[in-house]
């Protein structure tokens, strides 16, 4: 398949991307990298993909233009597919319905998670093409709490949480009360036509090294496009 992948941000993507190009160029597919989304403002540019991937931040600063957000939005609308990765599926305040094609994701100012480290990753449906040939697993990440979550999305991986107080982020965040329970990592939704695939995971090179990470993110290029 022929995929964009889109990068940059306030994340660690100087290890995570070069990752994320070698594992989708490692399994066939035509990878192009690139930190400038104006491409996705160019609808006869995007029309040669046949799926996009977000492994950037594209929220504040980094915020896309008027027409970069109606150029995915209709991108996906139109028929083709979408892999958001970790806080990819942050929205700018200018675009809340950004939202509505991911399904939700981190909210700037409002989301939190405890800080980086090793937790258990739990298959909620093993009958779901994202959860093909995966298991349970340990990963090296970020669980991401109080994000945005529409209703509809079909969540197939989940983790869960011992409710108590944490670091806000890091180490050396503010102490929260952070509360127990089960919370979605991964799910598919429709856009129009088009077929989105989230997962929260990933949020770093180590992150995105752990073999079940490669796997879900190659099961969603699968899916996107109509071959899972």
């Amino acid at each position: 398949m022929k995929l964009l992948l889109i990068s940059g941000g306030s994340h660690p993507y100087e290890q995570s991307t070069p990752v994320l190009e070698g594992f989708l160029k490692g399994a066939g597919h035509d990878v192009t990298v690139s930190e400038d989304p104006s491409v996705l403002a160019d609808a006869a540019g995007m029309s040669g993909y046949d799926a996009l991937v977000f492994n950037t931040q594209r929220a504040g600063d980094n915020g896309m233009t008027k027409a970069e957000q109606s150029g995915l939005s209709s991108y996906i609308e139109g028929g083709k597919g979408f892999v958001c990765i970790h806080i990819s599926g942050a929205a700018s305040e200018d675009w809340p319905e950004y939202y509505d094609i991911t399904g939700g994701g981190w909210v700037m100012g409002r989301s939190f998670h405890p800080p980086y480290g090793t937790f258990a990753v739990d298959i909620k449906n093993a009958a779901h093409p994202g959860a093909k040939g995966i298991s349970g697993f340990e990963t090296n990440d970020e669980l991401y709490m109080n994000v945005e979550f529409k209703d509809g999305n079909d969540v197939f991986i989940t983790a869960d949480f011992v409710e108590g107080t944490y670091p806000r982020n890091n180490p050396q965040g503010e102490p929260i009360p952070m509360a127990g329970g089960t919370y979605p990592l991964a799910w598919t939704k429709m856009h129009g036509t088009g077929r989105v695939y989230v997962t929260l995971l990933g949020h770093d090179g180590l992150s995105q090294e752990t073999p079940e990470f490669q796997k879900i993110v190659l099961n969603g290029v699968d899916w996107v496009t109509g071959q899972a």
